[in-house]
């Protein structure tokens, strides 16, 4: 691209579109720097190439406010025959020439995988035929037709079909398409496998006017002429020696250096070692380690996110937590071995370096997602060990969230009398809830683990997947723990008296029987607000028993009989499946008869509140000099406190105690 004055600009393509040659990125940035244009003068000569950098290549063209001339100096094939039609006009040489066809590609796998890109390819033509009908004014059905039989036309083919809109005498062109590209055309016309056919006018010579004497002109030597072209052809091969040279050397970083590729091939006086020297600067600026929190996520354009996933899947699948895709190319590598793809897919070279060194490298260096792929597969550990435990507090506490670590009050069961009656035209008075309120406040408990070089060398995924799914499971007994604790210890309220108290009415002596059971219902069942006396309502949900009395318990509330009736008397258990039997082993290390019961899940009786209402444990990802790999810190936020005395009773389990 170079700017020719009075705000114009000529654009010249003379390659393939896409990686091996003008790629969308650095396209857009040359046009970029042109600054503001009133016109641009766009000269192609290609074969076509990359489908999607052609797409937006021909988008960045339409899209631009400049007025847009289109010269066709060679060929305008594939992809290049789409760019070409952001041109008002399209100007062609009478031997210059189009191509069109339908979109083609290579893929492998099964039958559906052949499938499910065949329907791709189906779904790039419907987006490439607007280009074509907007310039045309051909139908879809016509164009589909010429696509299908991949359509070689002449200048002047071009102009009748609508594909360009001007032709001007032939010109030289160039004697060769250098690309293997030519290979794919099937119906290109065989003389322009090789060569391009010469311009029309060079066929005939125009009759010429008799010689007339001329004065003598010193003519060069044939050994001079020979020194010429002989030091001509030694630079041309130097200097595509040159451009292959860099090209190989940016081939394997996934197309992330594009930009400093071109600059290098520009510059002739860039050779491949000084062009190596550029592009180590460049990765230099990119490998700076950094701490990398837990929940960032990085999207790459190139290859390397290609990677990325398809190792994330392949070591899902080995932990078991996703289903084994036969078409990952990742599948039977071990842990090491990830570790050095996520390196050499982004062109980082790993040769110099030990398993140590490079399993480091992976972990720390900026562009890796190899420490994210590690802690993804933890993250889903720990979080298959909190979901997996078998915890009974989950079942009838009540589940709150805080937004902060202050200390917070829940107004109870009591906090509110009845509605009072509103005469007709009066006004409503605001309610007066009592001062008491129960305070529970978060905090934080969490644990390090450490995801060590070693055990990705020993290729251990126990480090990866057993550790974080046994922390996970310990993340929520800490919960469980909490909750025991509260109801075991018996607790002081805010109005100083314990949980269970006789002042509170919520304390029965007896074991586990239909009396004992019916009378600690009615406890619960006759519990008032404070200052007004009103009855609250409240029916037992739940029996949490010891796991000694869980045979019992199930016995004496399960059974459609009283236990010790004769089966054929007709005495029926009154308070059969009354409440929903746990039994938590907790209890046992507190009392083997002690028994109470609870109110409905969601009702005031204790509550286990998480910060923002995330209840799942998470993690935080660290890496550098103090551990020898990753360490990973599991933490939950939660705070469980008591909020009412009237949907708990506690019995002794022993008669008259």
């Amino acid at each position: 691209m170079k700017a020719s004055g009075d705000r114009q600009a000529d654009i010249y393509i003379y390659d393939e579109i896409g990686y091996w040659g003008v790629t969308a990125r650095q396209f857009a940035g040359s046009l970029k720097s042109l600054g503001d244009l009133d016109h641009i003068n766009l000269h192609i000569h290609s074969p076509g190439g990359d489908v999607f950098d052609g797409i937006a290549i021909y988008n960045l063209l339409n899209g631009h406010s400049a007025s847009k001339t289109v010269y066709i100096d060679g060929l305008a094939a594939s992809m290049a025959s789409v760019i070409a039609m952001v041109g008002n006009p399209v100007i062609m040489p009478e031997n210059a020439m189009m191509m069109i066809h339908k979109p083609w590609g290579v893929t492998g796998g099964d039958a559906n995988d052949m499938r499910d890109y065949a329907d791709l390819l189906d779904k790039v033509e419907t987006v490439l035929i607007p280009s074509y009908a907007k310039k045309t004014g051909k139908t879809t059905d016509e164009l589909a037709d010429m696509l299908g039989e991949e359509t070689w036309m002449t200048a002047q083919e071009c102009i009748e079909h609508g594909f360009a809109d001007q032709l001007t005498p032939a010109v030289q062109a160039m004697a060769r398409i250098n690309s293997k590209r030519i290979e794919e055309f099937n119906a290109m016309p065989r003389n322009l496998k090789h060569m391009i056919t010469p311009p029309k006018a060079s066929a005939a010579p125009a009759p010429q006017p008799a010689p007339q004497p001329a004065p003598a002109v010193p003519q060069p030597a044939p050994a001079a002429i020979a020194d010429e072209n002989a030091i001509r052809a030694q630079v041309i091969a130097e200097q595509r020696a040159r451009v292959t040279g860099i090209r190989d050397l940016f081939a394997g970083f996934g197309g992330r250096h594009q930009a400093l590729q071109a600059e290098c091939i520009e510059d002739i006086e860039c050779d491949v070692n000084r062009a190596k020297d550029k592009l180590l600067a460049a990765l230099g600026q990119e490998s700076t380690p950094t701490n990398r929190p837990a929940a960032a996520n990085h999207i790459h354009a190139g290859n390397g996110n290609i990677t990325g996933d398809g190792i994330r899947q392949a070591l899902m699948a080995r932990a078991g937590y996703e289903n084994r895709d036969n078409s990952n190319p990742y599948n039977a590598m071990s842990m090491r071995e990830y570790a050095r793809m996520s390196l050499t897919e982004r062109g980082i070279g790993v040769a110099s370096y030990n398993p140590m060194q490079m399993v480091g490298l992976a972990l720390t260096h900026s562009t890796s997602d190899f420490g994210n792929i590690l802690l993804d597969v933890a993250n889903k550990s720990i979080l298959q060990g909190w979901e997996e435990a078998d915890e009974t507090f989950e079942q009838w506490t009540k589940k709150g969230q805080l937004s902060d670590f202050k200390t917070a009050h829940r107004v109870g069961l009591g906090g509110f009398p009845s509605l009072r009656k509103v005469r007709e035209g009066a006004e409503y008075k605001y309610v007066t809830t009592s001062d008491r309120g129960e305070p529970i406040a978060l905090a934080t408990y969490g644990e390090i683990f450490s995801i060590t070089r070693q055990a990705i060398i020993n290729d251990d995924l126990n480090q990866l997947t057993d550790v974080p799914l046994k922390m996970g499971r310990a993340a929520k007994a800490t919960i469980g723990d909490l909750v025991y604790t509260i109801l075991t210890s018996n607790p002081k309220m805010s109005d100083g008296k314990a949980l269970f108290s006789s002042d509170h009415r919520n304390m029965a002596s007896s074991g586990i029987d239909v009396s004992g059971l019916d009378a600690a219902r009615q406890l619960m069942r006759t519990q008032k607000e404070g200052t007004t006396g009103r009855t609250l309502n409240i029916r037992p949900a739940f029996l949490l028993v010891p796991t000694a009395l869980e045979t019992m318990a199930s016995q004496t509330v399960k059974s459609a009989s009283v236990k010790g009736a004769d089966v054929n008397a007709g005495i029926i258990n009154p308070i059969q499946n009354f409440a929903t039997i746990i039994a938590e082993p907790r209890l046992d290390d507190k009392s083997a008869v002690q028994w109470y019961l609870a109110a409905a899940q969601g009702m005031d009786t204790i509550e286990v509140a998480y910060l923002d209402g995330v209840e799942a444990p998470y993690i935080d990802q660290q890496e550098g000099f103090n551990t020898d790999g990753i360490a990973t810190k599991v933490r939950i936020d939660a705070g469980v406190s008591p909020l009412d005395w009237r949907g708990l009773v506690r019995s002794t389990g022993e008669q008259g105690s």
